[in-house]
């Protein structure tokens, strides 16, 4: 079957939208296939810098013939319509329709209209002009003298040429006429800019790929990732050292050349002073370029020696191209090395800061402290309507400290258990404090006034220097995290009560001016805190309820609101006061809802089943604001009802529930309580039994599920199983005595609610 060859070549398209410009091309030219009639057997896409590629095999030479059967009108109809019929079906006149008989509508006509297939290069040629003229690039130009003229063509970067050809592997291919804003199709492309520009002809795709190769133009995006990493392993390996691992930047250098070659360059050792991070990120943003470190030493020690991706394959081999990259690197790294310096050195004036410092306990003798107090000193916005950095680090400081109170029995420094902690409960809470109030201290430092990506690690560094708590030092780094759902959640307790403060401040900061995520839209990335703040919580296995939380920070974010509109209106006299902002409501518990829709998410993502999710969410458990609690609960339910005693007790309940159900929606009357002589009079030993057993479960259960032992309370719920099974086998519910009825009716009752005491058995499915 034939093959189809497409290539769009154009100037420099930039790296990061490459790949995904491939796939929309893959994905349109192959809709357009199947849309008219088309099939093929596999298709994949390629990228370079300077070229879009598509390789389709097996694809139909011509789309099949079609025959279509059109009722028309009823043949007494009025000429008007048969005329319009005649028109619509591209009759010329209606003895080309035949007629048919319908025993309740009479006779009516019927076109049979016969639609003969098309040649695939047709089919083609029709589409891809369309196709590249609304190419979703998302930013494009147009170029030369035809951008004058209306509807002239955008693209990514000016298009040089296009190549199109189909046919059999054993005979030679056509190539597919069309044409785009003057650029017509043919079979030439050309390959390497520089290496080898001059034009030539291809035939189908293994010819193509070929003699892109001897004109130094490597086509598969994958193979030049594979060149680059190993070249620069192995540039590194030689010299004793080893490339630090990079694959975002990887796939960029990767689509920044055709025809890569591997260079190491080096600068000045004196830079290796600067922190690792700091380097490698210079290094990486400004040159695009890796860095090594010796051998076998880890991610806190980086060499001298960086990896460089050029385009070319140099005369001197690289030497000129190296020196030139490792002159713009020094000047870089000269300007990291001064922001390091800078930020450890005193600020000029400090007499401007002294109240900011009162206000934080912050000592002006340290550097760190400085750049906090300057933060809030110069009252730098935290969002319009939320006041500043420095009013929001006070208030995630008195929420962190709360926090700290409310956990520091079940936190220690090794993570094992209060008895082994480093921390008393004031400890706790006194370091928890001063960790919160510097958490944002490097905003305002040099560093990471050049790279916002290394806020908190700047903190960190400026922190060890100027010796403040390992605890400290760990929590301004690591209460920015999780950062995603790879992202290691924090584990120091200090760190772990200040990310907590810092996610639910954001939280509860925009619940209250009423910016909540809609949608796909969240600006904010409060999904991603509310995400964060669930996995701290589910991951270091912490027993914290949130609702009095919320309640209790939403009057520190109004009291903050406030000051910000006031500030306001003393600034613009006549401002109105925000509604939003004052808006005093549930917020409290629609926020206790958003974290429960996040917790389903979670657990969904993590292998539970959505029907014991909602199980455990519903009910009275809608208002559970412990999410371990929630967490452990579907954890102890899945597990139980893996056993045969769980599916079983779940079909006594539903057995249960359907009565009752029935019953009450008739009116029949249900006893308040069980009344054991009505049982005794009865002699039925079945039912004897299941009160025993009631009476038994709903102790055990009450007692697991106040230590939150989930486990327990399913075994005893288990225990049940057999007696419920027993009850319906042998004992008639619906008695004809209307009290021992209504006594059989609550003893059904008293089952059901066991049961809704850890979860609503009536949402699990199956």
């Amino acid at each position: 079957m034939p093959d189809l060859l497409l290539e769009l070549r154009s100037e420099e398209i930039p790296a990061r939208m490459q790949r995904k410009a491939a796939g929309d091309l893959k994905a349109r030219v192959t809709n357009a296939l199947v849309e008219a009639g088309l099939t093929y057997e596999g298709a994949k896409e390629y990228w370079t810098p300077r070229r879009l590629t598509l390789d389709i095999r097996g694809v139909d030479a011509r789309s099949k013939d079609v025959t279509e059967e059109r009722k028309g009108p009823r043949t007494d109809a009025p000429d008007k319509a048969i005329q319009g019929f005649l028109r619509g079906a591209g009759l010329s006149s209606i003895e080309e329709a035949s007629v048919q008989s319908d025993p309740k509508k009479g006779d009516f006509y019927v076109a049979t209209i016969k639609k003969p297939g098309r040649p695939a290069e047709d089919i083609v040629a029709e589409a891809m002009p369309a196709i590249i003229r609304d190419f979703p690039w998302p930013k494009s130009m147009r170029w030369g003298p035809a951008s004058a003229k209306p509807g002239s063509l955008r693209w990514v970067r000016p298009l040089q040429s296009i190549l199109c050809t189909f046919g059999p592997e054993t005979e030679e291919p056509i190539v597919v006429d069309f044409e785009v804003d003057g650029i017509r199709a043919g079979n030439i492309t050309a390959g390497h800019r520089f290496h080898a520009p001059e034009p030539f002809t291809v035939r189908r795709f293994d010819d193509y790929a070929q003699k892109l190769e001897a004109a130094f133009v490597v086509l598969d995006p994958e193979r030049r990732k594979e060149i680059i990493r190993h070249d620069a392993e192995n540039l590194a390996f030689a010299k004793g050292l080893e490339v630090v691992p990079d694959d975002g930047l990887l796939e960029e250098v990767s689509g920044l050349v055709e025809w890569p070659v591997a260079l190491m360059g080096t600068f000045e050792e004196s830079f290796l002073q600067i922190p690792p991070e700091v380097i490698q990120l210079t290094i990486k943003v400004n040159q695009k370029c890796f860095v090594t470190r010796p051998q076998g030493s880890g991610e806190s020690k980086l060499s001298n020696n960086f990896i460089l991706v050029s385009n070319i394959e140099a005369s001197d081999g690289g030497a000129e191209i190296a020196r030139g990259n490792g002159k713009v690197v020094r000047a870089r790294l000269s300007d990291a090395l001064y922001f390091w310096e800078t930020d450890q050195a005193d600020l000029p004036d400090l007499e401007p800061l002294k109240a900011s410092a009162k206000k934080f306990g912050l000592d002006l003798s340290k550097p760190l402290d400085q750049r906090m107090a300057k933060l809030d000193a110069l009252g730098v916005t935290f969002q319009a309507a939320l006041g500043t950095q420095g009013d929001r680090v006070a208030d995630i400081a008195a929420l962190a400290e709360k926090i700290a109170g409310e956990i520091a029995a079940q936190v220690s420094a090794d993570g094992e258990n209060a008895s082994q902690s480093d921390f008393a409960r004031e400890e706790l809470t006194r370091v928890v404090r001063r960790a919160a109030m510097l958490s944002k201290a490097d905003l305002p430092t040099e560093a990471v006034g050049e790279f916002p990506e290394l806020q908190g690690l700047m903190g960190r560094y400026y922190a060890g220097l100027q010796g403040e708590h390992p605890s400290v030092q760990t929590a301004i780094e690591e209460h920015y995290k999780p950062l995603g759902p790879t992202d290691a959640v924090p584990r120091d307790p200090v760190a772990i009560c200040v990310a907590l403060a810092d996610k639910l401040d954001m939280l509860v900061s925009f619940w209250a001016i009423n910016e909540k995520p809609t949608g796909s839209k969240d600006p904010y990335a409060l999904r991603r805190a509310a995400l964060g703040f669930i996995r701290i919580i589910s991951d270091d296995q912490l027993i914290l309820p949130i609702q009095p939380l919320i309640e209790w920070h939403e009057t520190n974010v109004r009291r903050r609101i406030t000051k910000t509109e006031q500030s306001k209106a003393a600034k613009e006299p006549g401002a109105s006061m925000s509604a939003d902002a004052h808006v005093q409501g549930a917020l409290a518990a629609d926020l206790l809802t958003f974290f429960h829709d996040r917790l389903k998410v979670q657990l969904r993502d993590a292998g539970a089943r959505h029907d014991l999710v909602d199980a455990v969410l519903s009910g009275q458990a809608a208002r559970n604001d412990d999410l371990l609690d929630v967490t452990r609960r579907v954890e102890a339910l899945g597990a139980f009802l893996g056993t045969e005693d769980g599916q079983n007790l779940l079909a006594g309940y539903r057995r249960a529930a359907n009565i009752l159900a029935a019953e009450e929606k008739k009116g029949t009357r249900i006893g308040e309580h069980v009344d054991l002589d009505l049982i005794a009079a009865s002699g039925e030993p079945e039912e004897k039994h299941l009160a025993g057993a009631i009476d038994r479960a709903e102790i055990e259960v009450s007692e697991a599920v106040t230590r939150r032992d989930y486990g327990a309370a399913m075994a005893g719920l288990a225990k049940l199983r057999a007696p419920v099974d027993a009850f319906f086998d042998k004992v008639l519910v619906n008695a004809e005595d209307e009290a021992v009825r209504a006594n059989r009716l609550a003893l059904l009752d008293r089952v059901r609610a066991a049961c809704l005491t850890v979860a609503d058995f009536s949402k699990i499915a199956g």
